[in-house]
């Protein structure tokens, strides 16, 4: 048997959002303290991270200095995924330049890299381990470019991370998203995704599983994060089949006790301003949304610019938003 757990989305950082009630970095170490021990009572052979480990990827040294010591405090590997918010512009070909990346080279974590999955096998079973991490195109291209995994070993079984927007329902128009109904013919066995930090649990069908248990970090002040309590998950897989349940972390505070509700009520307020502004600019422009990256893309279509030009307005802004450095993370 090979078991592992899962959890995703931690947003690492050294200063608390304006919405906690709590000291957020001491909140996030007790969690992680948790899913430690829990991975350690449970016997998981390997943990894996779904993305957006860190809250940005020029985090401060101190903050991620504590948060190594942490995780170098068990034995058991932990490989990941870079998520939007571990690379600078979204770009994960930045990872060796990030904080992710840095813990990568230490060996702290391993980052699982497209097309290079991982293989494990114990006693009768086998199994590989890809990824896709966050990238421009993800949720605006062919589905089977992210989701759909070769089976690189010939193994037993495929498990696949993806940091992406995979959702149930779908998504007011602007925002790139993939329908979990879309994927089930996906050749991996499991599909894990994160970014969508409210996640929809454990889905299964004819054997397969698509899984977001919902981030560990609770960031924003949606009214939704109120009723939400962060899980992990934890799977076994045999010759016979596999099997994946959740399980609430008992050091996460009920969402009224660390989230100020004032913050709540007023997001739901800049919410609706939101949503007047983006039709009002969509009343009076041909652009679908307002992600500059997808600005970028809209405007190149529209003028028929070669995709290289494209691309290269894109790197600079990753180079931009690299020059702009880390501040208030200390």
């Amino acid at each position: 048997m090979i078991k592992f757990l899962y959890f995703t989305d931690t947003h690492i950082r050294g200063t608390t959002p304006k919405n906690r009630l709590d000291s957020f970095s001491e909140t996030i170490k007790r969690k992680l303290t948790e899913v430690m021990q829990i991975a350690e009572k449970e016997k998981v052979d390997l943990m894996l991270h779904g993305g957006d480990v860190f809250d940005r990827p020029d985090l401060s040294p101190n903050v991620v200095g504590q948060f190594a010591k942490l995780f170098r405090e068990t034995n058991i590997p932990i490989y990941a995924i870079s998520g939007n918010h571990d690379t600078f512009g979204h770009n994960p070909d930045t990872i060796s330049r990030t904080m992710l990346g840095l813990l990568d080279s230490f060996g702290i974590m391993t980052i699982i890299h497209p097309d290079e999955p991982l293989f494990i096998k114990k006693e009768d079973v086998s199994v590989q381990i890809s990824g896709q991490p966050y990238h421009y195109d993800l949720d605006q291209r062919d589905v089977k470019l992210d989701y759909y995994p070769m089976n690189h070993h010939q193994a037993d079984y495929m498990i696949h991370l993806v940091h992406s927007m995979l959702v149930e329902k779908a998504l007011p128009e602007g925002i790139p998203h993939t329908l979990v109904d879309h994927i089930w013919t996906t050749p991996a066995d499991v599909i894990l995704t994160g970014h969508f930090h409210g996640g929809f649990g454990i889905k299964e069908q004819d054997g397969k599983f698509i899984c977001n248990p919902g981030a560990i970090s609770r960031i924003n002040n949606h009214w939704m994060e109120l009723n939400r309590m962060p899980k992990v998950v934890i799977g076994e897989i045999t010759a016979s089949g596999i099997t994946l349940r959740e399980q609430v972390l008992k050091t996460a505070q009920k969402g009224e006790e660390v989230l100020d509700r004032t913050y709540v009520e007023k997001a739901v307020h800049q919410e609706e301003k939101l949503h007047e502004f983006v039709q009002q600019v969509k009343a009076q422009s041909d652009f679908k949304n307002l992600h500059m990256n997808d600005i970028i893309r809209e405007l190149a279509s529209l003028s028929e610019v070669e995709d290289r030009v494209k691309q290269e307005a894109l790197r600079r802004m990753t180079q931009v938003e690299e020059s702009w450095g880390g501040e208030g993370d200390e």
